[in-house]
């Protein structure tokens, strides 16, 4: 088994140092089909499956088009650490839409580990209403968003993203 700073990683695994006593819990949750909860899990995707099953909910995204979410979003899901539902999540994003029309996001990184995919993306866009507590200027913005998914069975479990308004509002301000 590979070694990395302090510690072991799971076979096949992203390096990711954690203390000895945690790796053997999550090598062994990892390698399961048992969840964290003892829930019994579906069939775990691989990496690559996670690669092009992000690519086509991005590509879904920035095409604003929301009918076929179902296929991508779990009929329950948390959304940044809230419970709700897909649509819950659909309602969000046709919002953003509304806000910004021509919203586009851009994936820069994407990092798997397991079930649980990390994104930092560029979204990129011009504000026609208040989105994200910044009112409209007539600017364009770029913004970076980091974002923490779960995927369970096919479909995201969790959902989480942080944007960086501040920037936006800077951009926005002119």
């Amino acid at each position: 088994m590979p070694q990395a700073r302090g510690g072991s990683v799971c076979a096949g695994s992203s390096p990711i140092v954690f203390t000895s006593a945690l790796l053997g819990d999550m090598c062994e949750m990892q390698n399961s089909n048992t969840a964290p909860d003892g829930a019994q899990r579906g069939n775990i995707m691989t990496d690559s499956e996670i690669r092009e099953f992000f690519r086509r909910y991005v590509e879904e995204l920035n095409a604003h088009r929301f009918d076929d979410m179902d296929a991508f979003i779990n009929d329950t899901v948390l959304l940044n650490g809230e419970p709700g539902t897909r649509d819950d999540v659909i309602s969000v994003q046709k919002a953003d839409i509304e806000a910004v029309p021509d919203l586009h996001w851009e994936v820069q990184e994407f990092l798997i580990d397991g079930e649980r995919a990390a994104v930092r993306a560029l979204n990129t866009g011009t504000p026609v209403k208040e989105w994200l507590g910044v009112a409209p200027t007539g600017a364009s913005f770029e913004i970076v968003e980091y974002a923490i998914y779960e995927i369970r069975d096919g479909r995201f479990v969790q959902m989480t993203a942080l944007h960086d308004t501040s920037q936006m509002e800077r951009q926005l301000a002119g």
